[in-house]
């Protein structure tokens, strides 16, 4: 007895809720002009309960009909009446419900005004997001309502800008200088060209005057964030150079091998990195977001391996004798490149995000960090990190660095000269693999992967000073980020030449690089 009386309560609150929206109010939703429509939408949004926000999604949907004049929402081939709920017939005679595009972006604004009171802070916030450039006053006691109950500051403070985004629109002059002043604090691009739409229109002075004001303190904010963009995309660009020299930094600045396939050994690590990521996807589809963990010490070790074979097979016996080792490397670079064709295809493979890589951070209103590239920055320092503790403190790097200052002496020494070659290639091609399994998560992976970095990559370990790691590091980050200044200034294909023709003047002046070696290996 109890449970009945309590859905008989619950059954009467819902229909209580239900009625709130008037016949009159669907009608005028559903049917009329569409100046009418639109007011009455508006006027809907200010105050809606949930059949009308049900009434609305349905028209967003095309899921209405007129029925003897009257709206019915189409649920499932069934007809229902939008303010009782109640099932109804559908004849053939039924009518659609025709939504212009003006009509159409008008109830997109409306169901995004209303996601402003949803208990999600994610959907709240992509709510103000499509609000800001189409704000205007009759969304304003929704703003205001969704004002009073949020509590979560970065939010709060968006709903600050569209509160007074809205009341730029309004009659009274104070509101509207109030407005202003608000939105001077503001660093979005949307609010820019608000602030410029009204100072076009606007006849007050005063409020004139505080719409420039405002107006100057975006355009400020807003070129700060265009000049840390550039600083920081001309910093991501250098780790993605400073990962693919760090390798060459060894087979060519240690070793003195002009390795020509250095961009191919990046692709084979590129490549190893899509074959764990569709091994993933077959065999262990809950444990993706782990593959690219799996995947660094694969792609090192595929190109460690295939620059191994490369050095005990052709390289060794060509020490010494630099230019047939620059064309007998660019061949296996062609070889390499048809097998990954023939196994592969020629065409592009695309490498997915883990999940904890996609989005990014947004530091000012005009620039975001994506996840992705502020991971490839750190990995590129943690493998930076990775080598120069090789080379420095441990016993292999002691048989590098001997060998590389006084070949004869360190055989003279016991050291298998030999043997230690093939280590030092053979680290420098994983290496190789590494910056491809970076690179993987920035773009396609493609068999010509390698050609489009190979020629920086030597730019950047010459710059640097042959055989110097910190020269690299130097080289490789001022010419990311100079290459990105100058793309803003003169366009990408400029950029390149007058970054090149840079480099050229500085080995004229200063031929050893950045830093000089020293010791006996200079001297040699």
């Amino acid at each position: 007895m109890l449970v009945k009386k309590l859905i008989t309560g619950l059954s009467l609150l819902w229909c209580c809720q239900a009625f709130a929206l008037t016949q009159e109010q669907a009608l005028a939703l559903t049917v009329g002009e569409g100046d009418t429509r639109i007011e009455a939408l508006r006027s809907a949004v200010t105050d809606a309960d949930e059949a009308t926000i049900r009434l609305i999604q349905a028209l967003a949907d095309d899921a209405v009909k007129i029925v003897a004049g009257k709206p019915v929402v189409v649920h499932d081939g069934k007809g229902i009446d939008p303010i009782s709920g109640v099932e109804l017939a559908m004849p053939d005679t039924a009518e659609d419900v025709m939504n212009n595009n003006r009509m159409r972006g008008e109830i997109d604004l409306a169901l995004a005004a209303l996601k402003l009171l949803s208990s999600d802070a994610n959907i709240r916030r992509d709510a103000v997001t499509t609000l800001r450039t189409e704000v205007d006053e009759s969304k304003l006691p929704l703003i205001e309502k969704a004002l009073a109950q949020e509590t979560v500051h970065d939010i709060r403070d968006s709903l600050e800008q569209l509160r007074a985004a809205a009341l730029l629109g309004s009659a009274d002059a104070g509101k509207r200088m109030e407005a202003a002043a608000l939105l001077g604090q503001s660093g979005q691009a949307s609010t820019k060209t608000l602030l410029v739409e009204r100072f076009a229109v606007e006849q007050d002075s005063a409020v004139k005057s505080a719409l420039s004001k405002s107006l100057r303190e975006v355009e400020s904010r807003l070129a700060w964030g265009d000049r840390l963009g550039v600083l920081f995309s001309g910093i991501s660009l250098g780790s993605i150079l400073l990962l693919v020299a760090l390798g060459l930094a060894i087979t060519y600045g240690l070793m003195g091998v002009i390795n020509m396939a250095h961009g191919e050994l990046m692709m084979i690590g590129a490549y190893a990195t899509y074959v764990v990521q569709g091994i993933f996807q077959k065999y262990l589809p809950g444990a993706f977001d782990w593959y690219l963990l799996a995947s660094v010490p694969v792609a090192f070790m595929a190109s460690a391996l295939v620059g191994a074979a490369l050095e005990r097979g052709v390289i060794r016996y060509l020490y010494g004798r630099p230019l047939e080792t620059l064309l007998a490397t660019w061949g296996i670079s062609l070889i390499l490149m048809q097998l990954v064709r023939t196994i592969f295809g020629a065409q592009n493979v695309g490498v997915e995000n883990p999940s904890w890589m996609s989005g990014g951070v947004q530091v000012m209103g005009n620039l975001s960090l994506p996840y992705n590239r502020l991971v490839i920055v750190a990995f590129a320092f943690a493998v930076l990190a990775g080598v120069a503790f090789l080379i420095s403190k441990t016993r292999l790097g002691l048989f590098v660095r001997s060998v590389t200052q006084n070949r004869p002496i360190a055989a003279c020494m016991g050291v298998n000269t030999a043997r230690v070659d093939t280590y030092a290639f053979a680290l420098g091609s994983g290496i190789a693999g590494l910056a491809g399994c970076a690179l993987s998560q920035v773009g396609n992976v493609g068999p010509d992967l390698g050609q489009g970095y190979i020629v920086d990559s030597f730019m950047v370990v010459v710059l640097g000073g042959v055989g110097q790691l910190a020269g690299t590091v130097y080289a490789a980050l001022g010419l990311g980020v100079l290459n990105k200044l100058l793309e803003g200034w003169t366009g990408a294909v400029l950029a390149k030449i007058a970054v090149l023709v840079l480099i050229i003047v500085f080995i004229q002046k200063r031929p050893q690089g950045i830093f000089a070696m020293k010791g006996r290996s200079a001297e040699a």
